[in-house]
């Protein structure tokens, strides 16, 4: 059973998707929804403004070590690169900034945004850094703090079009969809290609269930209307992972995917992204192609207990039962709400052939008992319509292995069989039976 991210769906901006990844020039360079999708091996260049930034000459080495570790998806030594370029440049705001990333990746929020805080305090003009530390307040459900933050910031920088655009989104995500839509649009007369505030108001819209809005908007950042008006931001991976998000919402599966696919290849590190299309090629019965996203996704998101668990179903399609196992474990620890961990571990029980160190009996009792705990946890909104059936199929093969134990013991129980008489030597009459009356001789004939 693979899981969709349903905070996704209902605010898009609870989970917060921070990168540092954008291939082409088109991406706002600020922090992302959490998204999913993205092979690892999609190619990826550095956004100018964070990989290619200005950092002391000793802090070169580390900075760049830090961004090839982090593109890699190593995210402890990306961070520890990071936290040594920060000490050999403590005036750049640039390595606090890609710390912070980091950071968020590894669902330290507290840590992040003191190192967005720091980067603030070496360049207090430095928008994204404003953009990601409000961000990841509004991730943590204070969206009141973020939005006292931007409109303090917009304050003293009035003519900051992504700060503007990053208080829009806020609004948004509490409702006020009047005031989000006004200042996305001033923004966008601030700066007319400011895509962020491009892809605030197609999220808004869709906040706001104003589909076709939505759409409108979105083919505008996306496709354009044709020579005349050519698409704003046709590579920006946030508005394709919100298409996505619609066209799977009403089910255009096709399209969806397409999407999620453009998402991750425009930004390999968008985890929401990721997750939707790995859990929809689950769902078409391609496990292989659904780990060359759901791997990186854990890679990226390794606090996740969603890409944990839909790893897992991954490895438990392809019969890798004990990578399996350790990723449903990881995942019940994240997360011990997370349904999908138990009907998915139930599964892999009743289904594989041998699970190491467990008996036939041993694997359907333990089927049991997690799809019963799974039917029993009382969030189990969705839960999958197969698992009564699930259950009825378990213990009918329960009682199946039961009976043939029963079988084999009676059989192991019951006294051995005499062996067979060996066979009489050539000219010897047969022993006779014991007890057996003994053979007459033949009459003779009368004369």
């Amino acid at each position: 059973m693979t899981m969709f991210s349903s905070a996704t769906m209902k605010h898009l901006g609870r989970v917060v998707g921070f990168g540092l990844i954008v291939v082409g020039a088109s991406a706002c360079g600020g922090a992302k929804p959490v998204a999913a999708k993205a092979p690892a091996a999609a190619p990826a260049a550095a956004d100018p403004k964070v990989a290619h930034a200005e950092v002391s000459e000793s802090a070169k080495g580390p900075y760049a070590a830090g961004w090839k570790a982090y593109i890699a998806g190593d995210l402890q030594a990306a961070r520890s690169a990071f936290e040594s370029a920060q000490r050999a440049d403590a005036t750049s705001p640039n390595p606090p900034y890609a710390l912070g990333i980091v950071l968020e990746h590894l669902g330290e929020a507290a840590s992040a945004r003191a190192s967005f805080r720091a980067a603030l305090v070496a360049k207090p003009e430095f928008d994204l850094a404003a953009v990601a530390y409000a961000r990841s307040l509004s991730a943590s459900g204070d969206t009141a703090g973020a939005d006292s933050f931007l409109t303090e910031r917009r304050s003293k920088f009035p003519q900051s079009a992504i700060t503007l655009a990053a208080l829009a989104d806020v609004k948004s995500e509490s409702g006020n969809h009047g005031d989000a839509q006004q200042m996305a649009q001033d923004a966008l007369r601030l700066n007319p290609n400011e895509a962020f505030a491009m892809v605030v108001i197609a999220r808004d819209h869709y906040r706001a269930r104003k589909i076709d809005l939505a759409r409108y908007a979105l083919q505008a950042v996306l496709d354009g209307f044709g020579d005349a008006s050519p698409a704003r931001a046709k590579d920006n991976a946030e508005a394709a992972l919100l298409r996505g998000l619609l066209e799977r919402e009403y089910g255009r599966r096709a399209a969806a995917m397409e999407a999620f696919e453009h998402a991750s290849t425009h930004q390999p590190d968008l985890v929401e992204a990721l997750l939707q299309l790995g859990a929809m090629r689950l769902e078409a019965g391609n496990a292989t192609t659904a780990l060359a996203v759901l791997e990186p996704a854990v890679r990226f998101a390794p606090r996740s207990a969603l890409a944990q668990s839909n790893v897992g179903d991954a490895y438990r399609l392809l019969l890798r039962t004990p990578e399996a196992l350790k990723a449903f474990d990881a995942a019940e620890k994240l997360d011990p709400a997370l349904t999908s961990v138990h009907y998915n571990r139930a599964l892999l029980y009743l289904f594989t052939a041998n699970v190491a160190g467990m008996t036939p009996v041993g694997q359907v009792e333990a089927a049991i008992a997690e799809l019963e705990r799974y039917k029993s946890m009382k969030n189990a909104k969705g839960a999958a319509d197969d698992v009564d059936e699930l259950l009825s199929r378990a213990k009918s093969r329960q009682a199946e292995l039961k009976i043939a134990a029963g079988v084999a013991a009676e059989a192991a129980a019951a006294p051995a069989a005499p062996a067979p008489a060996e066979p009489a030597a050539p000219g010897t009459a047969p022993a006779e039976a014991p007890g057996a009356p003994a053979a007459r001789a033949p009459a003779t004939p009368a004369k």
